[in-house]
């Protein structure tokens, strides 16, 4: 691949940092290591997999895999690429190497994997990925980066859903807090996946066809210092063409529905209204006005309403509003109040359904303190808190050999929970007579497939003791072939698919499961002759102390 055709990569939708060198340099040093001990060629078989849900929680969504897909065409290392391992490498590196890897392609790779918007588990493989040695190896760290956050990001967002409501708009303010550009349009893409309705980022918006939305800061409120700083105060009826004075309308509205607000017209910002009539008049049609920039009750209100008042005298019906300090509780309920006595004041019903919107450095438990005060809030602006996965920062993705040339292999470690289960595997999903997952098996891929309404022992994988019978009334397969023989398997599928797919899975978890304080941990279990081969191994690799 030429380095002009390196520039593909930043095209169809695919990150352009994504690439053969963007991994770990050992991984570099082990193919090389690989190459030389004629090891590359071997079989082996790899599962990329996390240890323990994040946030406290007992799901995670999986999310990446298009990504790895996209990777995975594209791979090949470049002109320049070579040039650049050759000097990092040291010199008694044999050149020959270079010439193995800039013809390496993962064409003799295949890949298992869960659907992209799953709900996932513990222990359960996202990927299995199988193939050349060298080459699998190749794929490790560029395929934990790609589902790594993804997933985590994904999850963020699907938590933040169920807090809110089905009913709640949910948009993603986070590119500016986000770590770095890659991070924030990651972000912005698996926020949507995982249930936000929109975006602020606007490249998001063009790559991924995500709906964008935004009004103003509160820099262009105080940019106004007062009536005088208005330049254009007319505005075109919708219905008739005929030009009014915006400001006149305003004015006399302020004047009307002072008491009804709770304030006096002296203590409103002059300045604010005036910013207010401009952006009205630059958007008369998508009016939404940012009313905390001085003082939401004795200010913002008032002018908002005034100005949305003079809009519906010409034709135009106002959006809303959002605040972005103070008591959201009592300011939402106060602003609705407010909507709803001017709504039949002036008999304009869909005045009292106006949008509050709130974004003031929100997280999950801002939203149920909220819900516990009956908040009046329509949308949620959420930025910090969801794009950095403040509560946890990583999800710890691992990439762990657990098979090679035939041969199980096992990684032991003093830490039972990083002892890896071994061999080639199949995962199932069984279903409860509620319609409900019930609990995921690992198998053996040399047992037969677990069937309906047949008794199947499920193990704990290391607990001898913690074992049950279940008879499941639907078994459901969680991998597929994506990827085999130089190609995709199965088609992708679209942004909106993937968002659906992962309301659709969440349904079939009991709300146990999926409540935000104390969950019901959800089950993971190995068949019994996994259990079995999989202490039997242990017992072989140990080593036997001797005491003296």
């Amino acid at each position: 691949m030429s380095d002009n055709e390196n520039k593909s990569w930043c095209h169809s939708r695919q990150n352009c940092v994504v690439q053969p060198l963007l991994t770990d340099l050992y991984q570099i040093t082990m193919a090389y290591a690989y190459w030389k001990s004629q090891k590359m060629n071997d079989h082996a078989v790899f599962d990329l997999y996390f240890r323990k849900n994040p946030f406290q929680g007992e799901f995670t969504i999986f999310a990446g895999l298009e990504e790895c897909m996209k990777f995975l065409e594209k791979f090949r290392y470049s002109s320049s690429d070579i040039k650049y391992l050759k000097s990092t490498m040291p010199s008694s590196v044999d050149q020959k190497f270079f010439e193995y890897l800039k013809d390496l392609t993962p064409k003799d790779v295949t890949i298992y994997a869960m659907e992209e918007g799953s709900v996932v588990f513990p222990r359960i493989p996202l990927l299995r990925v199988e193939g050349p040695l060298i080459m699998v190896q190749l794929l490790e760290t560029t395929l934990l980066t790609l589902v790594n956050y993804a997933s985590l990001m994904a999850t963020n967002a699907a938590r933040y859903r169920m807090v809110a409501g089905k009913n709640i708009t949910l948009l993603e303010f986070g590119l500016r807090r986000a770590q770095g550009p890659d991070g924030g349009l990651s972000a912005s893409k698996y926020s949507y996946i995982g249930g936000f309705d929109g975006t602020s980022n606007v490249l998001a918006g063009k790559l991924y066809n995500i709906p964008v939305s935004g009004t103003h800061a509160h820099s262009y409120i105080t940019s106004f210092t007062g009536i005088d700083d208005l330049q254009e105060k007319t505005l075109a009826h919708k219905g008739t063409g005929q030009v009014y004075d915006l400001l006149e309308l305003a004015y006399k509205h302020r004047n009307s529905i002072a008491a009804d607000v709770g304030t006096l017209v002296s203590e409103a910002s002059s300045g604010e209204l005036a910013a207010l009539i401009s952006y009205a008049i630059a958007y008369p049609q998508r009016f939404v006005a940012l009313v905390d920039t001085y003082d939401v009750k004795r200010s913002g209100l008032l002018n908002f309403c005034a100005v949305a008042l003079a809009l519906n005298d010409l034709g135009y019906k106002a959006v809303g509003i959002r605040i972005d300090s103070g008591d959201l509780a009592y300011l939402s309920n106060t602003a609705r109040n407010i909507f709803e006595r001017i709504a039949i004041k002036y008999n304009i019903p869909w005045f009292a359904k106006l949008t509050i919107c709130a974004s003031n450095d929100i997280n999950e438990e801002t939203i149920l303190s909220l819900n516990e005060q009956n908040h009046k809030i329509d949308c949620f602006g959420i930025g910090t808190h969801l794009v950095t996965c403040q509560r946890q920062p990583a999800l710890g993705c691992v990439y762990k050999m657990v098979e090679i040339n035939g041969q199980p292999r096992i990684k032991l470690s003093q830490e039972v929970g990083k002892v890896t289960i071994p061999g080639k595997k199949d995962a199932f999903r069984l279903y409860g007579a509620d319609g409900y997952a019930l609990i995921d098996l690992l198998q053996r891929s040399t047992e037969e497939v677990p069937q309906v309404k047949h008794k199947v022992l499920c193990r704990h994988p290391f607990q001898e003791s913690k074992r049950a019978y279940v008879i499941p009334s639907r078994v459901e397969s969680l991998h597929k072939v994506y990827w085999k023989n130089g190609k995709l398997c199965q088609p992708l599928p679209t942004l909106q698919e993937i968002r659906n797919r992962v309301q659709e899975s969440l349904k079939t978890l009991r709300n146990d499961h999926k409540r935000n304080l104390n969950p019901t941990p959800y089950k993971v279990a190995v068949s019994d002759d996994l259990y079995n081969f999989i202490h039997d191994l242990w017992l072989q690799n140990a080593p036997i102390g001797e005491l003296s």
